[in-house]
Order: structure tokens, then C-alpha cells, then sequence
């Protein structure tokens, strides 16, 4: 009998309809009703999925036709990007420029960021956009240009998955977000600098829901979009400056855009050494040449619409666009400085290559259309620069294909575009500047300081409000010239100031209508008159010979090297000297020749920073009744003061320079006019280098400062900007900064080992004599007496620099026979210094030298 419980199973099964396994006979009967004839009413056959068109992907979506085609989701405003079938495999350049930013994040409007050629090829189901190597050369005859690829890294700058691709046209659609609403095609966001104090205002991370496109606009040729980057940071310890509104959400927008190569027939020119232009390097790796370099120039496509006349205008001009945001009183002057440079350009053979025009109140384009060069102006909270004139190149050639020039209001005001008239950097020339193909450039905050030194010359001697507004305008022409000249391709010529002698320059007949130097795109020194009546352009209001000479260079239409031979066999005339900032010589040890240098003048540098030190302290004498104003507070009194201090300081910075010093020529062997590569400077041009730097930077009554004047420094409170430190003037700590960036130079290892190595080939300034002058000027004239406040600094410092020659880590930078100079000059001003003479300050002084002395000859290993 069945059990309850197996009858209750077998009944659920039955109720849920379970099938048994099949016995055998079960099985043998479906096999043959598989086999059995199929009936003859068909099922309805399967309908074939419908082809995907390309207006059902992009439906919904704002079209952008032009070079690239893009497609916006007019609800959330995501972005597709269709690419037709001949784009995979061609190259484009990308080029990207901040809309607007902040000083605070190394980021301002008007800046140009990543310049590179990107090729879209597809891999399999996904599109992939490598950023290409520019920086070799194969010669397609030779074949190791089958080779050209090994261990070049290429770059893969983002992969994105086929959205739709139409099998017929070969049309192809991505989603774009990533590649743009990312830092895809370049760094926006700055990496930490090493060893960067915490407290510095840093960008938090980008935030995807905040990021977003806000224009888009596609043309023929190029495709631009406007995206604002939000870096978002929920806790700060920096907020930044006022321009930053909310330091946990900042926003830096940029332009992006993608270009066709211009196919146009455009010769590269190879650069010269001889001649300061913009490069990119490129390295034959197929020449066994000891110089494999075919680094190609920057400048413009410029082509005559004659090519047989010997002066034509050309087929498509340079033409620049003054902004509608620039002041009506100064536009006048930025046309007629900008087209300065025809006059170089008639010299290579074109009329009219530079054209200005003023952009019209109601255009309808705006400054960031790189379809546009442009003058811009801004008026910015904390202007990183006076003027700013970068370009944008094709890498593979060199051509410039578009530039802007950007201006800051600050430059034509009394406010000082650097804070720290009274800390230790206040000294040294304001490190405001920008950077621009890997170089950088300071010459509007150089300039502004220029320019405020000569409104106090001016003032000081009574001049009428014509005179001073006539001066500014040579300064706005002089800055212009030189930021038009970085965009026609030249990079700075330092050696330029050369041109004129002193009495030359103090002569107003002889310097009219001329450059006060060979080049504009060198940083001079404001050109002052010893006598007033005579004086002369204060700046430069035209281009100089080293600048067409160059342009000449760039820019001619030769038929063969032999007639570019003869354009560069000119480099040895005296007024077409050339030398950049390559080896940057605004910092210690840094560079060799001291004719390559800012803020000097005249052909005798040393006696011209002479005068401009004998002039800021004349100045110096009547600041205080010129710059002070009943009802007013000091704050003009204070930045007069900072400028004539900077001034003072710069002029001891060029003389320094000679010290160790070694002129450079680079003519090639055998052409005529050349000199050996390396001179060193004379023995009697370093001896009087120095007899000035004693007298003018380290003598007990170096800086004379009137007394009655420093009790007035006093700047204007504003809120609690004082709260991070005592508002007083720090008179000590601003002439010890002065005294220490001379020094710097003065006692760096590169200085002190040139000077031993140039006595093989002519240099008659012995490195112990050298160190023993130093050492007297510094102690000899009152460490047997009373030693003032700065002189104690002064020599405490200068016992520390040689504590640092002799003993510690930094000791190992120096060579044996500077480290044995040290020791000599420790023991020399130990025995100065064991005299108990002086005042009680003085002594004490006297014992702290000694003890300083006594403990770096314990160190000494």
C-alpha cells in the first residue's frame, strides 16, 4: 500500500504538470515523429531588424557642421562627433587658449596652452586619437626610414567606442564628452612644484557635473568649442586672492580647437644660430652630421602677389585687430607701433605685410576666434603680465597660423604689478611674466618700472603733463613693437643694447627717429639724459637694424642657400649683435657674456649703470615733497620709492655680470668680421666692475637713504591686509635683498669656476685676487670701527656664503681652488675681526663673526 506522503508527491507533480523521464518506447516514437514529413503550412517568417540611419542617432541633437561635424542633445547636452571616412588616417592640429582663468592657478585669459598634431585612426569598434612625434626626421631616400617608428613612444590621447557607423558613406559617430569635458587633449590643471608649501592655493579635481560645453562653433577649416573646467574642492587652506570668488569651486574655460593642416605649398626655413627666432627642434636621424638639426623657424606664410618685383605686397597679409575693448586715447598708438614693422618687412621685399584694423562695436565675433589676431585688452585683479604676445605653429613646418596680443590695463596706471616693495625679493626685477614657446618673458613689468622711474625723473624736474603723457606713449609703443615682434616669430635679443654709446644716446639731434638699440626685443634700461636739455627718446618708437636685419632673415624669398649665405654673412656687423635668454642670465651664474643682460644701456654698461644709480639717488633726495599729497595718504610716496630702489638694484645686477665675464661670438669659421668664440672681459673692465660694486652696493654709505623719508613709507591700509605681518617698511631686509642677488652672482660656483678656467685662454683676473678684492670692499672700511646696521648684515651675510664654500653639503658645487680662496678670506676676516674697537653693537657684531668663523673651520673636512 503507498504511503501517504509519496501519493500527496505524486499528485503535486501530476497538478503541476512535471514530465517524467521517457521510457525507451517513449523515446523511439519522438525520434520518428522528428523524421516524419513537415506539414505543408509554413510558420510566418522572421522580419530583419531595420537599418539604423544617422538622423535616428542624432535625433534630438543641434547639428555644428564644418571641419568636424558635431551633434549637442538639446536636453542634456551631450555631445557626439561624426567623422567622415577620409578623416581616419589624416592629421590635424589641436591648439587650445585659456578664455579666462586665474593668476592664482597659473592660468589667465589670453594664454595659449598645448599646440600638437593628433592623427584619428580607427582599431576595430573604436576610434583612437594619437597625438604625433614631430621632433625627427627620416630622409624618405634613406632606409633607415623604415625604421622611423622604433622606440618612439606615440601618444594615445583618449579610445572611444563606434556609436554608429554607416556601412555606404563610411560616416562614423562617437560620443565627444570625454574627449573635451576631460583634460583629454592637454593639462589644464598644473602639477604640484616640488616642495610647495601646503599652504598654496591648489585647484581641487575636476568635476564631472559641474564641467560643461558652453559654445560650439564649427567652420571650413577648423572646429572650436568652449568648455568650462570646474575643479571642485569641498575643504581649502588657501582660498586664493580675491579673484577667486569661492576657492572650493573654481572655474578656468578654455578653447579648444581643431584645425586642418594647411596643404599649401609652405616651405619650411631652418633656423640659424646666428639669428634669435622661435623654433621647433627637429633632429635628422638620418645625418651623421656632427649638427643633425633641422629645427624649423617660426613665422608667417607670406608670399608676394608679384614674385618678380623686388617689392610686393603680399598675397595674404598679417592683419591684426585692435579689440572695441581698448581704450579710444591709445589705439592710435598701438596702430602706428604695430605697423612699425613694415618698415623691416619692405627690406625683405613686401609692402603692406602688416595690417591693423579696429574690431567694430557690433562684430560679431569675439577675441577668442583664432580666425582673428588680435590686440586684446583686459584690466585684470592681479595682472600676470604688461603685454603678451604668443602664436600658434604648425609643428611639422614652423608656419605661425594665427597669434594674439594681450594687454593689461596696469601698465599705463601707478599701481606696481608686484606686491613686495619691502620683503627680500623686492630688490630683483618682479618675476611677472608669462611663458611662450618654453620661454619667458617679463618685459611689461619690466617696462611699467621703467616708465614709473622716468614719471619720477620727470616730475622731479618739473615737467608738464605733455612731457609725461608723451613719455608713456613711447613706453606703450616700445612694449608693442616688442610683443609683435614675438609674434612675427623672434625671441628676445638681450645683446642688443649695445647699439650707442652714452653721449650718443644723451643727444636728442643724433637719436631722433631712431631705436636706442639694435633690437626692440632686447629689455633696456629707460634712456635718461644727464642733462635735460638735451634728452632724447626716453624709449625706443621704431624697430632697430637687428630687427630687420632679422626679418630679413625670416621672411625673403631666396632662390638658393648662397643667397641666404649672404643675408647671414651680415651677423657680424656691430649694430646686428645677437644673443637671447637661452641661458637665462636674470639668475645667479647663469649665463657667461655680460653684454646679454636686462635693464642696461649704451655700449658702456658699466658706466651707464653708473649714472642710473647717481640719478636714483637724486631722486631719491625730493621723493618725499613730489609724492606727497595733502588729503591723500603715501601709497604713491611708497611705490616711488619701491621703483627707485629697483632701479638702484638692477644697475648693480648688469655690473656684476662682468665679473668673470667672457664676450661670446657665435660667427661661423671664416667669415669675415669674426672674432674667437670666447674673450674674456678685460682685466681693467672686471677690476672697475668691481671698484663700483664696492662703491655703489657695499660701502658703509652705499644706500642713501634720506632719514626723513622713511618715516613716511607708510602704505595704505586696506581691511586687515596687514594681519600676515607688521605693516612697517623693511628698509634692512629690502637692501640685504639687493646685496644678496649681487652676491649670489658674485660667489656662485659657475662665476668662480669660470674665472679659473678662462685664465687658460686670456682672462687676467686671478680667482685669490678676485676673492680678496671682494673680501676687502665688504670688511675693509670700518671693521677696525663702528659697523653700521647694513654692513652688519652685509658681512654676516658674506661670512655665511663662504661657511657654505668650505663646509656642508653645498661645498661640493665648488672647486678646489674656490673652496681654498674661502679659507683664505675666513682666516683674513678672522683677524680683522678680533680687534675689540667699535660701539657695543659693533663688538658684538665682531663676536658673532668670529664665532661663525671658528665653526666652519671645525666643519671643514
Amino acid at each position: 500500500m503507498m504511503r501517504t506522503s509519496q501519493r500527496y508527491l505524486l499528485l503535486a507533480m501530476l497538478a503541476f504538470g512535471v514530465v517524467l523521464m521517457p521510457t525507451d518506447e517513449a523515446f523511439a516514437q519522438k525520434k520518428s515523429k522528428k523524421n516524419a514529413p513537415v506539414a505543408t503550412t509554413a510558420p510566418a517568417a522572421e522580419k530583419k531588424p531595420e537599418k539604423k540611419k544617422l538622423e535616428d542617432v542624432v535625433k534630438g541633437h543641434k547639428k555644428f557642421e564644418g571641419l568636424f561635424t558635431f551633434y549637442q542633445d538639446t536636453t542634456s547636452g551631450e555631445m557626439k562627433l561624426l567623422i567622415k571616412k577620409e578623416q581616419l588616417g589624416n592629421e590635424y592640429l589641436y591648439f587650445s587658449q585659456i578664455g579666462d582663468g586665474v593668476t592664482d592657478a597659473g592660468t589667465f585669459r589670453g594664454s595659449y596652452g598645448d599646440n600638437k598634431i593628433f592623427k584619428i585612426e580607427r582599431y576595430f569598434n573604436r576610434v583612437e586619437f594619437v597625438q604625433q612625434n614631430t621632433s625627427f626626421y627620416f630622409d624618405p631616400e634613406n632606409p633607415l626610414s623604415r625604421s622611423a617608428d622604433a622606440n618612439i613612444s606615440p601618444g594615445i590621447m583618449a579610445s572611444a567606442k563606434i556609436e554608429f557607423e554607416d556601412a555606404e558613406t563610411g560616416v562614423i559617430v562617437i560620443k565627444a564628452d570625454n574627449l573635451f569635458l576631460k583634460e583629454t587633449f592637454g593639462m589644464i590643471k598644473r602639477p604640484p612644484f616640488p616642495g610647495e608649501s601646503p599652504m598654496s592655493f591648489k585647484l581641487g579635481n575636476l568635476d564631472s557635473e559641474k564641467t560643461k560645453v558652453l559654445a560650439i562653433r564649427s567652420y571650413e577649416k577648423n572646429s572650436d568649442l568652449a568648455v568650462e573646467y570646474v575643479y571642485t574642492n569641498p575643504s581649502v587652506l588657501n582660498g586664493g586672492s580675491d579673484a577667486v570668488t569661492d576657492g572650493r569651486n573654481v572655474s578656468i574655460k578654455v578653447y579648444h580647437s581643431l584645425i586642418e593642416l594647411p596643404d599649401n605649398g609652405y616651405e619650411p626655413r631652418f633656423e640659424d644660430p646666428r639669428v634669435g627666432y622661435f623654433t621647433t627642434k627637429v633632429t635628422d636621424m638620418t645625418s651623421s652630421s656632427a649638427t643633425p638639426y633641422r629645427d624649423v623657424i617660426h613665422r608667417w606664410d607670406l608670399r608676394k602677389k608679384d614674385p618678380n618685383a623686388a617689392l610686393s605686397e603680399p598675397v595674404e597679409p598679417i592683419v591684426w585687430w585692435i579689440e572695441n575693448s581698448t581704450p579710444h586715447e591709445w589705439r592710435e598708438t598701438i596702430k602706428n607701433a604695430v605697423l612699425e614693422w613694415n618698415k623691416a618687412f619692405e627690406k625683405a621685399g613686401f609692402k603692406n605685410a602688416v595690417q591693423v584694423n579696429i574690431q567694430p562695436d557690433d562684430a560679431d565675433w569675439d577675441a577668442g576666434d583664432i580666425r582673428y589676431n588680435v590686440l586684446r585688452w583686459t584690466s585684470s585683479p592681479n595682472p600676470p603680465f604688461g603685454g603678451y604676445g604668443p602664436s600658434f605653429v604648425n609643428p611639422r613646418t614652423g608656419q605661425i597660423l594665427g597669434s594674439d596680443i594681450m594687454l593689461e590695463f596696469v601698465y599705463h596706471t601707478n599701481r606696481v604689478v608686484y606686491n613686495e616693495l619691502f620683503g627680500e625679493t623686492a630688490a630683483n626685477e618682479p618675476v611677472v611674466g608669462t611663458w611662450h614657446n618654453g620661454h619667458f618673458c617679463t618685459v611689461g613689468a619690466h617696462l611699467q618700472n621703467s616708465m614709473m622711474f622716468g614719471q619720477a625723473f620727470l616730475r622731479a624736474s618739473g615737467a608738464s603733463d605733455y612731457e609725461m603723457e608723451g613719455m608713456k606713449m613711447e613706453a606703450m609703443a616700445e612694449l608693442l613693437m616688442h610683443e609683435v615682434g614675438h609674434t612675427l616669430g623672434l625671441n628676445h635679443n638681450m645683446k642688443a643694447s649695445q647699439l650707442f654709446s652714452p653721449a650718443q644716446l644723451a643727444d636728442k639731434d643724433f637719436i631722433q627717429g631712431k631705436a636706442l638699440a639694435g633690437s626692440v626685443m632686447d629689455y633696456m634700461a629707460i634712456n635718461i639724459a644727464p642733462d635735460k636739455s638735451k634728452q632724447g627718446h626716453y624709449f625706443s618708437t621704431t624697430v632697430g637694424p637687428y630687427d630687420v636685419w632679422a626679418i630679413e632673415f625670416g621672411y625673403t624669398p631666396v632662390k638658393n642657400q648662397q643667397e641666404m649665405d649672404a643675408i647671414l654673412a651680415k651677423s657680424t656687423r656691430p649694430e646686428l649683435t645677437f644673443g637671447n635668454d637661452a641661458d637665462d642670465m636674470r639668475a645667479p651664474g647663469k649665463a657667461i657674456d655680460p653684454r646679454v643682460m636686462i635693464g642696461d644701456l649704451s655700449n658702456d654698461q658699466i658706466g651707464y649703470s653708473i649714472h642710473m644709480m647717481e640719478t636714483s639717488r637724486k631722486l631719491m633726495k625730493g621723493i618725499k615733497d613730489k609724492y606727497t599729497k595733502d588729503g591723500q595718504s603715501y601709497q604713491e610716496l611708497v611705490q616711488a620709492y619701491g621703483i627707485l630702489m629697483n632701479q638702484y638694484a638692477t644697475a648693480g645686477g648688469v655690473m656684476s655680470r662682468f665679473i668673470g665675464g667672457v664676450y661670446v661670438d657665435r660667427a661661423m669659421a671664416g667669415q669675415e668680421g669674426a672674432t674667437q668664440p670666447y674673450t674674456p672681459v678685460s682685466l681693467q673692465d672686471q677690476k672697475r666692475a668691481m671698484n663700483a660694486l664696492s662703491k655703489y652696493m657695499f660701502a658703509p654709505n652705499a644706500y642713501e637713504i634720506p632719514n626723513d623719508l622713511i618715516n613716511y613709507l607708510a602704505r595704505q591700509r586696506r581691511g586687515f591686509d596687514f594681519f600676515s605681518g607688521p605693516e612697517d617698511p623693511k628698509i634692512h631686509q629690502q637692501v640685504l635683498g639687493a646685496q644678496r642677488s649681487v652676491l649670489a652672482h658674485l660667489t656662485h660656483p659657475n662665476t668662480l669656476q669660470r674665472m679659473v678656467d678662462s685664465e687658460l685662454y686670456g682672462n687676467k683676473y686671478n680667482l685669490a685676487t678676485y676673492m680678496n678684492d671682494l673680501t676687502k670692499a665688504i670688511f675693509d672700511a670700518d671693521i677696525s670701527g663702528n659697523v653700521n646696521s647694513f654692513r652688519q648684515n652685509l658681512q654676516v651675510e658674506y661670512v655665511n656664503t663662504l661657511k657654505g664654500m668650505v663646509a656642508g653639503t653645498g661645498s661640493a658645487r665648488y672647486n678646489h681652488l674656490a673652496r681654498s680662496a674661502a679659507l683664505y678670506n675666513l682666516n683674513y676676516i678672522k683677524g680683522k675681526v678680533s680687534n675689540a674697537g667699535g660701539d657695543l653693537s659693533s663688538r658684538a657684531h665682531k663676536d658673532h663673526l668670529k664665532l661663525l668663523i671658528e665653526n666652519s673651520m671645525k666643519e671643514v673636512k
